[in-house]
């Protein structure tokens, strides 16, 4: 579990942490708000190209060899984009850095599973997805920094010379679970997606992938264009806000496991989205330091349900299927992931901060009514809580 984490924590930093160079990427780029969001956006871009594809690897070959492969891959893109200049090249190169990273999430999803009982997934479960706010925590606290001091491409070469390291500790250290015996080919497994359940839970953590990002990509370029921070210094309040978010996380699947249930907790923590996304909007209109709070907050509750959906998801779907539908869910994650900056970034330029805050909190309430928590009474709970 631990290599998985520091594997997703890697890979996080640079899928989800450029929003915090944006300033200088706009700078050395003259690039526009929404244009520079493309550039933040290209790693997730490429992500949900590959996740479906890395799942079905997963599924037949194995977690430990297709963890490493994607590492040491993503340490090349990101080595190739750190000195050039140029837009396009740079947004390909992190375009095909995100499409290596898709070999992480499913294949450490898949270790978890597979080394966990039930009981203690979701426990663990959040450990393993305190990666991402722990990536771009570690983002927050470094990019700025290096990019001041070195340049913006020095803030791809710390992520990728982690990748490589993990890639060896991954090849040495992993060890694959058990895989169940094969089924006989004249036995067919059913599809999950035979119902709307899974539909509907991986719609769910899509949605709720927007507010994250909403506050992920501009709260820094808020704090530094709106209040007037540093760069240095809103990475440094960000860097702080990510490590509760990671804490959050932990508590959020400790929270499941207890109550014997992911998507009751999932659902509430979308309304707490909504009604900080709607908090920021008003501290941002009204230029009070509600916004700061709220966007603080933000930074912790608009993360804390990724793991419980994940879970669910690898649950319901079953061990033949877990990979791929990981890799699903991550798709469908990922497509609002890589939307959301430059879509966003359009629209506060056009009408504001506040504005674009309070579009955002939409997403999360229709989250509240889409996500299946009936699915866990009945035969899908037994199965949570007795596999």
């Amino acid at each position: 579990m631990s290599l998985g984490l520091l594997a997703q924590t890697c890979t996080s930093a640079y899928l989800y942490g450029l929003p915090m160079v944006l300033p200088q990427l706009r700078h050395a780029g003259h690039l526009s708000l929404a244009t520079a969001g493309w550039l933040v956006a290209a790693p997730s871009i490429g992500l949900l190209t590959s996740l479906i594809a890395w799942g079905v690897v997963v599924d037949r070959r194995g977690e430990r060899d297709v963890m490493a492969l994607g590492l040491a891959l993503a340490a090349g893109c990101l080595l190739l984009a750190a000195p050039l200049h140029g837009f396009a090249a740079r947004f390909i190169l992190l375009l095909l850095a995100g499409a290596a990273g898709g070999a992480i999430p499913s294949a450490s999803g898949r270790v978890v599973m597979g080394w966990f009982d039930a009981h203690e997934r979701g426990t663990v479960m959040g450990i393993r997805q305190t990666a991402q706010p722990l990536g771009v925590a570690l983002a927050a606290i470094t990019f700025p920094p290096l990019a001041n001091a070195f340049g913006v491409g020095w803030a791809l070469v710390l992520p990728a010379a982690l990748s490589l390291l993990v890639s060896g500790l991954v090849l040495w250290f992993v060890v694959d679970p058990v895989r169940p015996l094969p089924v006989a080919a004249s036995v067919s497994v059913e599809s999950p997606y035979r119902t709307a359940t899974l539909w509907r839970l991986h719609a769910s953590s899509a949605l709720l992938v927007i507010p994250q990002f909403a506050v992920g990509a501009f709260a820094l370029e808020f704090l530094v264009t709106q209040r007037h921070w540093s760069t240095v210094d809103a990475g440094r309040l960000l860097f702080g806000f990510q490590l509760m978010g990671a804490v959050g996380r932990i508590a959020a699947g400790r929270w499941s496991d207890r109550a014997g249930s992911r998507l009751g907790p999932m659902r509430v923590i979308a309304g707490v989205a909504a009604a900080t996304m709607v908090a920021i909007g008003i501290g941002a209109a009204r230029h009070s330091l509600l916004a700061v709070i709220a966007l603080g907050i933000g930074v912790v509750v608009t993360v804390a349900d990724n793991g419980l959906g994940f879970t669910a998801v690898a649950e319901l779907a079953g061990t033949s299927w877990s990979g791929r539908a990981m890799g699903v869910q991550n798709t469908g994650q990922n497509i609002t992931a890589s939307l959301t900056p430059p879509l966003l970034g359009a629209l506060i330029a056009a009408a504001g901060f506040a504005t674009g805050f309070a579009v955002v909190a939409v997403f999360p309430l229709i989250a509240v009514l889409s996500t299946p928590v009936a699915a866990e009474t009945g035969r899908v709970r037994r199965r949570v809580l007795t596999t």
